[in-house]
């Protein structure tokens, strides 16, 4: 490969991810560092800004190293993250966000779920604002999680010098440049992206206003891509680039996903009226779902929609499943057969999702009659609350067909109908978006869950949705160079680099054979949280 190369680095929630691309969207080198996540009680999620900067680095290094590439050929870079919440003392110090007073843990992340009573003193305000976030806040955002410091640990809003979200401070670590992304604050802040101001009514209204006033979370709002500035030397020397690098400002990971995908399978640069029949859908711990449009749609329990968050010129309307991947996680391991099934995989070569695959296959040729291999089985995949479309953090999962069987089996069973559940919770997002003026009949994947073809089989078959795959697998940190591209000179705009950096690799198609079992199922998914709400209602009568 030839230079010049761009830089993607994606902060998630385990782990820091970094790669180099060429100009056409092809990966030269990757590089990866765990990071830790602290969980001191119920609905508590903790990490450390310096850890995760190192665990930047140190990935980027290992890249750098991997594709045998000299920092004089890496023409910029940029950052994704989750939207996690950065707090800075006005030294830009870690200043604590956890009931340990340790200061190092001073990141609330995105699925820290300690907020929700202010999530909904927020809601009653019925601020203009809110009907820009399908009517109802999220304690997944920055402002309720910025209440609830004020409430809690006065000391640190006291201290406090900059809030950030993840993605910025990164940005602003690697620059000392304080701009913000028009992404992170729109989607995740409240900042008025139609009217490009922060309206500080919505913040004065819960008592909040002096963070606008003294500029404790940004005056300085750019697009995505926007070149920020360079590396400094110390940011230079961390990351083994040279200083004067160019630094593109950065964006939420679920929207760098977005960025990845959207461009595939079009000649040139697609059109706004193309891209209205696209899903972006991007599937890890937890799965987002991406859609753009010319005009704003307003679909209650949907985010959105957010003025040019993710693609320039266009809506971004944005669902979600709050867990996906961590909920299978979580179903496999939670029995007593999970060492065995570990061992086994271990043994045959394989991951344990290969190995419950095999499993899942070798049930359905013996029943023949795929998906009903589930049975009675039924699962409401709302172990971390609803984000889209019921908005309702207090839901909770739910499974109904336990039996005492506790065979491998019923285990690949359970998974089986836990991924059915995840598509079925994905069909409903998108029946919200085409009723209100989408045309979605298409999904461009990545993430985790698109490394799993029954994962993809079963959202080809429940949406009835034709599930696209890239070429480059990795097209969250793909959509994050697309940045650096963009920052750097490389391409004039972000629709031009994802028309030309990326591809499309495999294709799922609708297995119409399956139809009549999963709408039936379907019915029984959507009313377990209908029942689930007369469950609620019972106990407070």
């Amino acid at each position: 490969m030839n230079g010049p190369f761009v830089i993607g680095i994606d902060a998630g929630t385990g782990s820091v991810r970094a790669a180099l691309f060429d100009r056409s969207g092809r990966m030269a080198g990757y590089g990866a560092r765990d990071i830790t996540l602290w969980r001191p009680t119920e609905h508590y999620v903790e990490q450390s800004s310096d850890e995760i900067w190192g665990a930047a680095c140190g990935a980027t290094r290992d890249a750098l190293a991997a594709a045998q590439v000299s920092p004089d050929d890496v023409a910029g870079i940029s950052f994704d993250a989750t939207c996690s919440l950065v707090a800075l003392d006005r030294n830009d110090r870690p200043l604590t966000v956890s009931p340990t007073g340790n200061a190092a843990q001073n990141v609330i992340v995105w699925m820290d779920h300690r907020a929700i009573a202010e999530a909904e003193h927020i809601t009653a305000s019925r601020h203009r604002l809110l009907r820009y976030v399908g009517g109802r806040i999220s304690p997944e955002m920055e402002p309720p999680k910025l209440l609830w410091l004020r409430k809690h640990i006065p000391s640190t809003w006291k201290e406090a010098g900059k809030f950030l979200d993840l993605a910025d401070f990164l940005t602003y670590r690697a620059t000392g440049v304080d701009a913000r992304s028009l992404c992170t604050t729109t989607c995740k802040w409240a900042y008025d992206g139609p009217r490009g101001m922060w309206d500080e009514s919505f913040y004065a209204s819960f008592g909040m206003g002096a963070l606008i006033r003294d500029n404790k979370i940004g005056s300085r709002i750019v697009p995505m891509g926007t070149l920020l500035g360079t590396l400094t030397q110390e940011a230079a020397d961390g990351l083994g680039l040279r200083m004067g690098t160019k630094v593109a400002a950065g964006i939420i990971d679920a929207h760098a996903g977005g960025i990845g995908v959207m461009g595939m399978g079009f000649r040139s640069a697609p059109t706004p009226a193309q891209l209205e029949g696209v899903l972006a859908l991007i599937g890890g711990t937890s799965s987002c779902h991406m859609a753009v449009s010319r005009m704003p749609k307003f679909i209650g329990g949907i985010w959105g929609p957010y003025k040019s968050a993710m693609i320039p010129g266009l809506w971004l309307t944005e669902g979600g499943q709050s867990a996906t991947g961590s909920l299978l996680d979580h179903m496999i391991s939670n029995n007593g057969r999970y060492g065995e099934i570990r061992t086994e995989a271990e043994r045959q070569g394989q991951s344990i999702y290969d190995y419950l695959n095999g499993i899942v296959q070798e049930l359905k040729k013996r029943q023949r009659t795929g998906g009903t291999i589930t049975g009675d089985l039924h699962i409401l995949p709302y172990f971390l609350g609803n984000r889209s479309p019921h908005a309702d953090p207090s839901a909770r999962g739910m499974i109904s067909g336990l039996t005492l069987d506790d065979s491998i089996e019923t285990v690949a069973r359970i998974y089986y109908a836990t991924i059915q559940a995840i598509a079925y919770g994905t069909r409903h997002i998108i029946e919200e978006m085409n009723a209100h003026g989408y045309r979605i009949r298409r999904i461009h994947a990545c993430g985790g869950g698109t490394k799993n073809p029954l994962w993809l089989q079963e959202h080809a078959d429940i949406t009835g949705c034709t599930i696209v795959l890239p070429r480059e697998p990795e097209a969250v940190l793909l959509g994050t160079a697309m940045l650096a591209a963009v920052g750097a000179g490389l391409y004039p705009s972000i629709t031009d680099a994802a028309a030309r950096m990326s591809g499309v690799g495999a294709r799922f198609l609708h297995d119409r054979s399956t139809s009549r079992i999963h709408e039936q199922r379907y019915r029984v998914f959507r009313r377990m949280y209908a029942d689930q709400r007369r469950y609620r209602r019972m106990l407070t009568q």
